[in-house]
């Protein structure tokens, strides 16, 4: 039991102490963007780009935060952007045959669960494989729905239909909340931020996770059980990644299913830049959410400068790296105790 107790505390302490670097690093690298970005584009702190930064930092907010209870215990979800792609045509076309809105995001949000929790347990199953396991869950979920959707028509990768008002005001640039001129995902963005960061340090499930990425003996004394957590956290991910495509619609105005594609780099790197570890045990979403506005807040600043896709995508790929080396510096808790 005192082997236990020492591993335990041990474990919270290298956790504590890369978490604190982790933030230091983000915002450090945040203040330089935002110094950069006021120096070199004219109106970067404007009222409307801040607003337009935040509606794009909610979006992939919310898909990262599956990423990162994934990579909290060692796993990578590769699903996410086929995930988003397969939500965004499938919603429409659920309208399309009369079904209430409401009931229609019900039913994509459980189904992206459903599709996480089985990508969790064969994931699980076979961890040697988890990658290309959660790559080829992905791949059938957004075949399957595209066969759905290609039903009656000749082009099942992009759907058109009346998108209901209460979600372009939610997910669109020029949404309001309670009459400011603010889209209301941000705001239920940084509930489930705030709801997210308090369940991780709080609750027993939250503990789990960061039990099962630091040691996996300490969790199984602990009567953790590896499986549950997997598929858990895989299925808030599938749901997650579902909610996103379905507000996506609402921000973009159709469905398209390669809509989610940028987002398989994306929660990655802002998983990385926030520092949670990749091997598990170490960072949280509260250091996602500084990756995402680092990766929001860059992306912003180079379109002001005029840089194209594949440059920004360049510069945001020789930031990663720099930033995984300095985490590796640190051994990781497995390694410490």
């Amino acid at each position: 039991m005192t082997s236990l107790a020492t591993e335990q505390t041990m474990s919270q302490t290298g956790r504590s102490v890369k978490l604190q670097r982790s933030i230091v690093i983000g915002f450090g690298l945040l203040a330089a963007l935002l110094v950069l970005g006021t120096i070199l584009v004219p109106g970067f702190i404007s009222p409307r780009n801040a607003r337009s930064i935040l509606l794009l930092a909610a979006f992939l907010g919310l898909a990262s935060l599956g990423q990162t209870l994934c990579a909290m215990v060692g796993a990578l979800d590769l699903s996410i952007p086929y995930v988003i792609g397969g939500a965004n045509i499938l919603f429409p076309s659920l309208l399309v045959t009369g079904m209430p809105a409401w009931l229609a995001v019900i039913v994509v949000v459980l189904l992206g669960a459903a599709i996480g929790v089985a990508n969790g347990f064969l994931s699980f199953r076979l961890q040697g494989q988890a990658l290309i396991m959660s790559l080829g869950v992905g791949f059938a979920f957004v075949g399957a729905v595209q066969l759905y959707t290609s039903i009656g028509s000749d082009y099942g990768g992009t759907v058109f239909a009346p998108v209901p008002n209460w979600l372009r005001n939610f997910a669109a640039f020029n949404g309001k909340t309670f009459g400011l001129s603010l889209p209301p995902v941000v705001l239920v963005w940084l509930l489930i931020t705030l709801a997210t960061i308090w369940a991780l340090y709080n609750t027993w499930f939250g503990r789990s996770i960061y039990a099962v990425g630091g040691s996996r003996t300490a969790a199984a004394r602990l009567g953790i059980s590896e499986t549950k957590v997997w598929t858990s956290i895989h299925g808030i991910s599938g749901a997650m990644s579902a909610l996103t495509g379905v507000l996506l619609l609402g921000f973009s105005g159709g469905g398209f299913v390669g809509v989610g594609d940028p987002y398989l780099f994306t929660t990655v790197a802002a998983v990385v830049i926030g520092g949670t570890s990749l091997l598990g045990g170490a960072g949280g979403y509260g250091a996602t959410v500084l990756g995402v506005l680092v990766l929001t807040v860059m992306t912003s600043l180079l379109v002001g400068l005029g840089l194209s896709f594949a440059a920004q995508q360049a510069i945001v790929g020789l930031l990663i790296v720099p930033m995984v080396a300095v985490y590796a510096r640190t051994p990781h808790i497995r390694n410490q105790i």
